[in-house]
């Protein structure tokens, strides 16, 4: 049905045909409305094509990952260890995520089974024997700050896991345990000193590559039956001696207790016996100054008394020697009065020494008038004829 007031229709007022310009206006607007529907249509299918892929300019990086971000343009990466939701600009950037956690390699059996799964480790020894491991395991991961190094040797995702460690692995363990006997390759102490070597030989190879090696777990080392034999043999003998001379420790270590017992006892005894000899040296020092001062005192005492007794012999000799001094004046007196008197005084010291004399009378005869009268002294001295002109020489 034809509309009459609608412009251009045959009843409308004034109709007339469109104009050029119009028509251009119109189709421009037609050929935009075109180009938006074929964009949204492209953005449609780049957004199913990017999550169909996963490259949506988001990813997420867990904490057992490790992500490299690499610009296409500059050609720049950036290792990224911190865990968390990471954005970049897809088809200009893109993240390669890989797994940080620690990886096995085993060498166990005698088929191959995958790229981490290997035949077993057979060492030809020093000596030329040959002896192997029934399972060896290493344990290796990558080294996170060096994921771009990973990514450009060994590719993306699980690559690192395939070749590096299968490549090195088995030439560095037989170059390692072969340095040591069949005997020494059985002593805990060697092949763990060699499963140390080769560790840090293996991180020396693969260091440049983004690896690490971080531990050589080694079982004991299988020989012959008779070769294992005399191995149990030498280990039993090897365990005799040890015993030996954990005995022997213990008997030095026991000695070495009781010989520091008795020192100390010994000791003891020592300070003990040095402090009764102090003490005693202590006293008989006290007993010395006491005996000394005793003997000062004493030797004071005696030149005291010796000084008194001096003083006083003095004093005694100095009397003595005036008395004697005026006896023998006196006696000097008596000289001289004897040397003027003469005779006289002997006669009156002979009387009176007569004075004391006891006389007894005998008369020879009864005569009544005795002419004469004899005194004789037994032991002589004095003795003197008596008569009777001596008897009256003085009258």
């Amino acid at each position: 049905m034809i509309n009459p007031h609608e412009p251009g229709s045959p009843g409308a007022p004034h109709s007339r045909p469109p104009s050029d310009e119009n028509k251009r206006s119109r189709l421009l607007k037609g050929g935009a409305k075109n180009w938006l529907g074929i964009a949204g249509m492209l953005f449609s299918l780049a957004l199913l094509g990017a999550f169909a892929t996963g490259r949506l300019g988001v990813t997420m990086v867990r904490d057992d990952q490790v992500a490299v971000l690499v610009s296409y343009i500059s050609g720049d990466k950036e290792v990224i260890t911190t865990p968390g939701i990471q954005i970049y600009v897809p088809a200009i950037q893109e993240i390669f995520l890989f797994d940080r956690t620690s990886q096995e390699f085993k060498m166990q059996g005698n088929r191959y089974m995958n790229n981490n799964h290997v035949p077993r480790l057979t060492v030809r020894a020093n000596d030329g024997s040959n002896f192997w491991f029934e399972e060896l395991t290493i344990l290796y991961e990558l080294i996170p700050g060096e994921a771009d190094l990973l990514l450009e040797d060994s590719g993306y995702a699980e690559s690192f896991k395939q070749n590096w460690i299968k490549a090195y692995a088995r030439s560095v363990l037989r170059d390692e345990f072969g340095r040591y006997s069949a005997v020494e390759a059985a002593d805990p102490t060697q092949y763990t000193t060699a499963a140390v070597k080769s560790r840090e030989r293996l991180n020396e190879l693969l260091r440049n590559h983004g690896l690490r090696v971080t531990k050589v777990i080694t079982p004991r080392p299988k020989f012959d039956d008779q070769y294992e034999g005399a191995i149990d043999e030498r280990k039993e003998a090897d365990q005799d001696v040890e015993r030996l001379k954990a005995k022997e420790e213990q008997l030095q270590e026991e000695r070495g207790r009781r010989l520091a017992a008795v020192l100390k006892d010994k000791d003891i005894e020592m300070q003990e016996l040095l402090g009764e000899l102090r003490k005693d040296l202590l006293t008989s020092e006290q007993e010395t100054i006491r005996l000394m001062r005793g003997a000062d005192a004493y030797s004071i005492e005696q030149k005291l008394a010796g000084e008194a007794y001096l003083a006083e012999r003095l004093a005694e000799a100095r009397g003595m020697k005036a008395k004697y001094t005026k006896e023998a004046e006196g006696l000097a007196s008596k000289a001289m009065a004897l040397e003027k008197r003469g005779e006289v005084i002997v006669r009156e010291a002979l009387v009176a020494k007569l004075a004391s004399i006891r006389f007894s009378f005998m008369p020879y005869s009864r005569d009544a008038s005795p002419m004469r009268l004899e005194h004789v002294q037994s032991k002589g001295g004095m003795g003197s004829l008596l008569n009777k002109t001596t008897l009256t020489e003085d009258k």
